[in-house]
């Protein structure tokens, strides 16, 4: 298990071994090599947006140029003191989802 910073929700985002293991799994392209774009990604995203598919989560994105690809990692989110990560990826095509915030 692991914690990353997420200034936009106001505290540490929660990476738990089940769906670490998931993402290693379906999405080998990022975990475990490079786990750096995750954390950039929920430290300063380019675009959050409310998940189409559960209120209750957001999707966090960033382009980087290196990868030619954007970032993707999908957040639950609570009004309490957890967050956690459902999934994360690679993708070509930027998410989708009603947009939150953008950056300027």
């Amino acid at each position: 298990m692991g914690f990353f910073q997420c200034p936009y929700l106001g505290g540490p985002v929660e990476l738990n071994d089940e769906r670490e293991k998931h993402i290693e799994a379906e999405h080998d392209e990022l975990l475990p090599n490079r786990r750096e774009y995750i954390a950039l990604t929920l430290d300063s995203p380019d675009r959050v947006q409310i998940s189409p598919s559960d209120a209750d989560a957001r999707v966090f994105s960033r382009w980087y140029p290196e990868l030619a690809k954007y970032v993707i990692v999908v957040v639950v989110i609570h009004p309490g003191p957890r967050n956690w990560i459902i999934t994360a990826y690679i993708s070509r095509r930027p998410a989708t989802g009603e947009t939150e915030w953008i950056r300027n």
